[in-house]
């Protein structure tokens, strides 16, 4: 599976690389790398924003024994991608440049894997803490919130929204995501839609083709000024209102959400393809195995 995965993807990424420059950490676009290089020029860094990792999913669409996050890619679980990167490339970068770290990374995780992963909350002396899962993304988002807010206090200011699922997303994406957040109040990575939807109102028969050009696939960190998410889900309950991501609570509001150019690259894991072609991905990147201990 992983050669016919890699027979797809090696023209475009042997175009594609051509164009990027030489970086230790996974390695993005040119147009990735323009948009973060020209957002870093006033972009003072992560001092003010927390960063959340969803992890309590069930990952039920795999088909596996494990939840979706703990399967191993590679020589490391699903996971491990996210914690890495937010805990040890990322802080690495800022000093490499002279950006403030992030304020505090908490970890939405089911209690009954908390013993399995204390030794990394422990070797992170404080910067990483547990949330517990609510029954749906909208609880688990809440809980976190609220253990960001308990954790890095009012100076926090703003909180990135991260799938443990998307284990590709790279710094250029986080850069650009959050500095675009900060000149608006909310922004959200996506790509431009690049399959045809077609509507369909029994599943049967199409009922209409959706104009792509309007659309776009929406991806993770999701990055949000707290005030306004706490306001935001202070309405979705009062008004009982069903969201999909973090971004529509602030839709709700009736607030701007400012798209950023992202990657297609930055997949969710939601089938057993899906692990293949990040694999595919993760070794064009060069990537080293991960160490969190």
């Amino acid at each position: 599976m992983i050669s016919l995965v890699l027979q797809f993807l090696l023209p475009f990424l042997a175009v594609t690389a051509a164009f990027q420059p030489s970086l230790p950490f996974p390695r993005p676009s040119f147009t990735a790398c323009q948009q973060a290089r020209a957002n870093e020029g006033d972009f003072p860094g992560f001092g003010n924003v927390g960063f959340l990792i969803l992890a309590g999913g069930t990952g039920s669409r795999m088909k596996a024994n494990m939840p979706k996050q703990f399967l191993p890619l590679r020589s490391s679980p699903v996971l491990h991608y996210s914690l890495d990167l937010f805990l040890q490339k990322l802080p690495a970068y800022c000093d490499e440049h002279g950006l403030s770290k992030p304020a505090q990374v908490v970890m939405v995780l089911d209690p009954k894997y908390h013993s399995e992963y204390q030794p990394i909350v422990d070797k992170f002396q404080g910067r990483l803490v547990f949330a517990n899962p609510g029954e749906e993304r909208q609880g688990s988002v809440e809980n976190g919130l609220n253990k960001l807010v308990e954790m890095a206090g009012p100076s926090c200011e703003y909180i990135a929204v991260h799938d443990s699922a998307r284990p590709l997303v790279t710094i250029p994406e986080i850069i650009s995501v959050v500095s675009d957040a900060i000149k608006h109040g909310a922004a959200v990575l996506g790509v431009p839609c690049k399959a045809t939807i077609k509507e369909s109102d029994d599943g049967v028969f199409v009922q209409r083709t959706i104009p792509r050009a309007r659309l776009w696939e929406v991806h993770t960190p999701q990055v949000v000024k707290i005030s306004s998410l706490l306001r935001g889900f202070d309405k979705v309950a009062r008004e009982k209102l069903e969201v999909t991501d973090d971004v529509s609570i602030i839709e709700a509001l009736g607030e701007p959400v400012k798209l950023t150019r992202g990657e297609y690259t930055n997949l969710k894991i939601t089938t057993p393809e899906d692990m293949d072609v990040a694999q595919a991905i993760l070794d064009d990147r060069g990537e080293q195995d991960i160490k969190l201990l």
